[in-house]
Parts: C-alpha cells; structure tokens; sequence
C-alpha cells in the first residue's frame, strides 16, 4: 500500500490566499459599482423654460417693517421699481409697473422679525412692457447651438459628472431675450458619458455629429470657467473661455473675481451674462453659422472616381447610340430589333438593410461608416448605434436586393454573415 506524506499547513500562505481572494471579490463589487455610479447618483439639474420676457437680475434691497411678511413685500415692490429702472423704463404709476411683473425670483434673502435683506431677480411679461421699452419687435435667432458648460477646478474638467455651480448658472440662464437659440442637456442619465471635456478635444465630424443628433442642435458652444479658489471660504477668481464649433474655435476669454465662496453664484450669473453678449457678437460678425463639415448627408466623391463615373456615362451613352442606329436600320430592312437591356431591365427597388460592424475605437467607427456609404448601389446610410469599443448599427438603403447587397459589401473587402436583412460585416 502507497502511503501518501501530509505536509504542514502554513498559516502565512492560508492567510494570503484568503487576502487575495477577498480583494478580488472587493475589487469586482466595487467595479461593478462604478460602472453604475457613471450614469446613476444625483446628477443634472434643468434648465428653465426659455421665454421672450425681460428678466433683471442681481436686484439688492434692504427694507424694515413691522413684521417680517410686510417686510418681505415691500422689498418685493422695491426690487419692481429698481429693476424698472435698471432697465431704462420710463415712469409710471406703481400699480401698473406692478402689473407687468410676472415672477419674482428669490437668488438669496433673510429674514428678521421686521427686516428683509435679498437679492432678488424680477421678471417682466415682454407683451405689457416691450412696448414701453422699445423690444417689442421680433429678433433673429440663431441655428441651435449644444452649449457644453465646462470647469476647470482642483486639477479637473467636470461637465456633467457631478452637479456644479456653472452648469447651474447656465441652468438658471432665462435666454428668452437672447439671439443664441441655446440646447442646454439636463445632464443626467447618459449625458454624463456622452457631453464631456474630452468630446470638445475630439475633431471627428461624424462622431460629433452622432452627439448633436442626440440633442437635435446643427453645432456646439464650449464655455469653459477655469474657478481658482485662494483659500476655504476666501476669494474665488474665475478665468472665462468662450469657444465654439468641431475645433473649439477660440472666441474671447475675460475674468471676474468673487470676494468670497458665497458670491460665486453671483460672479458665475455675471459671466453667463458675457458669454451671452460674446456668442451674440459673434453671430453678428457670422462666425456662428453651423460648419458645412458637420452635414454628413452629402459624402464626398475622390475627383479620380468621379472622372471614372464620368467615363461610364460617355460610354454607356455611346452604346445607347449604336442600339439606336442598329434598331434603326433593322427597322428599315424589315426585321424586328433585338431588346437592349434598358427595355427588358426594371428599375431598381430601394431595399432598406441593417448592419452591424465591429468599432473598437473612433477612427474605425469613422471608416466603417464612410466605407460602407461608398459602396456600389448604396443610397444612404444612417448610424442607429454607436458603440465605440464594441459593435455599432446602420440603417443602410441600397438600390437592390440582398444578394446584390452582399456583394457590394464584399466589394468593399468585407467578410459578410447575412440573416435575412440583417447583415453581420468584420475584415
């Protein structure tokens, strides 16, 4: 009988292997946690409806009453009459400036037993006061433009991955009485992972293009708010960017100092406010036209294909001639001419395919698609999915069937799997 030596447990080895196997189990919880925690958690905040009337912000006022609610309204009607004529409005009875006044906003306020100290925002409706003012008229607006509010604090560049005091400010923006036709996203869910400092550095059309769909915006506006803080509760200086399209076109930069953390919601109002004059600038000098690059509905033909598209034509109009002479002289000789192929033919039926193809990164996600679009009988092709990383979907209309499909794509140096109308292609 074999006998079998039994070697001493070490502890030390027991006791690794137990640390090994818990940080492993740790490590997955916690990655599985942090994949979720990049689209869930307490993130956006939204921006209010934009409307045509005149809202005056940053109103102060300092008022005592008996009570601490007759104090509160009558720096209400205090803030009216400083907000009236803040903006140049003419005068008028009380009652009637009271009457123009659609919502007070509350930016910060205190109350004492008969004091009320805010700084409050008035709004007036644009149909009673407009005419009073001189801005009854209609104003041209711009195309809509995705603003991506970015910060720059702590070492990092933050958009929508936690909420912030700049994305806020934009939030709160009432553009109404703005040229710029802003598309401010909510932030949440994807957002977060689809707008990012990162995408502004990108210069890919058709990946920004596939981000403007989303949101239904024809370009971008980047402003970008660079907040230094000096020290806890101390003075906060802010650096401003202003830049727009694909490239991050450079448009103005200008700085503001708040004296201390609790007026930096202030300074950010003041800044969104410079922005605004700043993108309307521009698009009085023109510079904010939607980039021709971005329009991806009209690919781009090499001049060398083109010269042979032309070719075909010239020789396939010559065999369109010699048909004719020959169906002419049959005619004459008394014999019945022979079919030509564009009479027995019939014209092509537009078939709609779905495709899948493999993008690991952008620039196959971008060579896929315009491969795919170039195609021999291709009429267009729409991207459904991008998966960057993974396997993204077209939408794809041919002229033709499925076999004919087939081969178009193999053409074009692929490997196809086809099921029906949906085809699988990978090199």
């Amino acid at each position: 009988m074999a006998t079998r030596m039994l070697l001493p447990r070490d502890p030390r080895r027991a006791a690794l292997i137990g640390v090994i196997a818990l940080t492993v189990a740790l490590g997955a919880l916690l990655g599985g946690q942090a994949l979720l925690a990049q689209i869930a958690g307490d993130r956006g905040i939204a921006a209010v409806a934009a409307s045509g009337d005149i809202q005056v912000g940053g109103v102060e006022v300092d008022v005592t009453a008996k009570t601490a609610e007759e104090a509160r309204d009558e720096g209400w009607r205090e803030a009216m009459k400083l907000a009236w004529k803040k903006i140049g409005g003419p005068a008028i009875p009380d009652g009637q400036l009271y009457s123009m006044v659609s919502s007070v906003v509350v930016e910060s306020e205190e109350l004492g037993p008969n004091r009320y100290i805010a700084r409050l925002g008035i709004v007036f409706d644009r149909a009673r006061a407009g005419g009073l003012l001189g801005r009854g008229e209609a104003i041209a607006r711009s195309a809509p433009l995705l603003l991506v509010p970015v910060t720059f604090s702590g070492g990092t560049q933050t958009v929508y991955e936690i909420r912030n005091p700049w994305q806020r400010a934009w939030a709160e923006y009432q553009p109404g009485g703005s040229r710029i036709d802003y598309v401010r996203p909510v932030g949440s869910g994807g957002d977060s992972l689809l707008v990012t400092y990162g995408q502004t550095t990108r210069r890919s059309r058709t990946w920004w293009r596939n981000v403007l769909d989303q949101f239904g915006a024809s370009d971008v506006l980047i402003a970008i708010a660079d907040l230094k803080y000096q020290y806890p509760g101390g003075p906060v200086q802010g650096t401003f960017t202003a830049r727009y399209g694909p490239d991050s076109t450079y448009l103005a930069t200008f700085k503001l100092t708040a004296p201390n953390q609790a007026s930096l919601p202030t300074m950010l109002d003041q800044a969104v406010l410079r922005f605004n004059a700043i993108y309307e600038q521009a698009l009085t000098d023109g510079k904010l036209k939607p980039d021709p690059t971005l329009n991806l509905g009209e690919p781009q033909i090499d001049p060398a294909i083109l010269q042979l598209i032309e070719l075909g034509r010239a020789a396939d109009a010559q065999e369109r001639a010699r048909a004719t002479a020959a169906r002419n002289a049959a005619s004459a000789a008394g014999t019945p001419p022979a079919p030509t192929p564009t009479e027995t033919g019939t014209p092509a039926v537009i078939n709609s395919f779905t495709v899948q193809v493999p993008t690991p990164d952008p620039a196959a996600f971008e060579g896929a698609v315009a491969s795919v679009r170039a195609a021999i009988g291709v009429r267009g092709a729409a991207v459904t999915s991008a998966a960057i990383g993974g396997t993204s979907v077209l939408s794809v209309s041919f002229a033709g069937d499925a076999a004919g499909f087939a081969a178009a794509l193999r053409g074009r140096g692929y490997t196809v799997r086809q099921s029906g109308n949906s085809f699988a292609i990978s090199r």
